[in-house]
């Protein structure tokens, strides 16, 4: 007979075991972010208040648990996903004053964007580097949270584009300001280039390039040099642009060399 070991060891062991043939077990951690239910640190919190168990015992912080096992939040069986690749990460074209998460309130029948993805890409989405309400453009959405974290660490290695909308023209002391790249919080941006590209009447664009940006900071480098500015819309993030083809509302999912694009080698 064994001698007596702990109760999280042995069910950590009896869950690698009844894991599918060539399956790795995981950390259950991982596993649930991956399933897109809570961030690693939640699932954490979930343990140590008791609310998961795998295979009917208690989960334990650092059990494995691999595709054969049972794993229940509050009771409620998960079912488990194996990683897709760039499945589960998504593109979108957003407007100007869209809420990600509630209908807008002028258009009759209209649902918000994370209700119209697929169920199957994960239930609980992290916008990366999202823009603020008032602008739009291109947003990445992810329903795998390890995933998401990693994006959301390299972000501020990222080239990103925006167009920005003024009253007016900029003066070459103001253009120069912006490429100066600070902000109100003294932290200084690499911005690559800031040039006319066109407008109608009183309002100019500017096509703005800047590494590591927000898009809040990128309206701050233009109203830091007194421009009033009514828009910015982010046409490219990283290695991903908004292309003419992804109307306004709509979205796709990211293919598997796009989102390896995106990642550190």
């Amino acid at each position: 007979m064994r001698p007596s070991e702990p109760v999280g060891r042995r069910s950590g062991r009896r869950a690698a075991e009844r894991s599918e043939p060539g399956a790795e077990p995981e950390r259950l951690q991982k596993v649930l972010a991956q399933a897109g239910l809570a961030s690693r640190r939640e699932a954490e919190d979930w343990i140590r208040a008791g609310r998961l168990s795998v295979n009917g015992r208690p989960a334990t912080l650092g059990m494995k648990v691999g595709p054969a096992d049972q794993v229940r939040l509050d009771g409620r069986l998960i079912r488990q996903r194996e990683p897709q690749g760039g499945g589960r990460t998504f593109i979108y074209h957003r407007s100007s004053g869209e809420s990600l998460d509630r209908p807008a309130t002028d258009e009759a029948g209209a649902s918000p964007l994370l209700s119209r993805l697929p169920r199957r890409a994960g239930r609980r989405f992290v916008v990366v580097s999202p823009m603020p309400r008032i602008d739009g453009g291109l947003e990445l959405i992810c329903g795998d949270g390890a995933l998401a974290a990693r994006l959301q660490r390299s972000v501020h290695r990222w080239v990103s584009d925006f167009s920005v909308r003024i009253r007016g023209e900029l003066t070459e002391s103001q253009r120069q300001g912006i490429l100066a790249g600070v902000l109100d919080s003294g932290e200084r941006l690499q911005v690559l280039g800031c040039e006319s590209s066109g407008g109608e009447a009183a309002n100019r664009w500017y096509a703005l390039s800047v590494q590591g940006a927000s898009g809040k900071e990128a309206r701050q480098l233009f109203e830091r040099q007194g421009a009033l500015v009514s828009r910015v819309m982010r046409t490219r993030l990283g290695t991903l642009s908004l292309e003419r083809s992804l109307a306004r509302g709509h979205f796709r999912a990211l293919e598997a060399r796009e989102l390896a694009g995106l990642l550190p080698d």
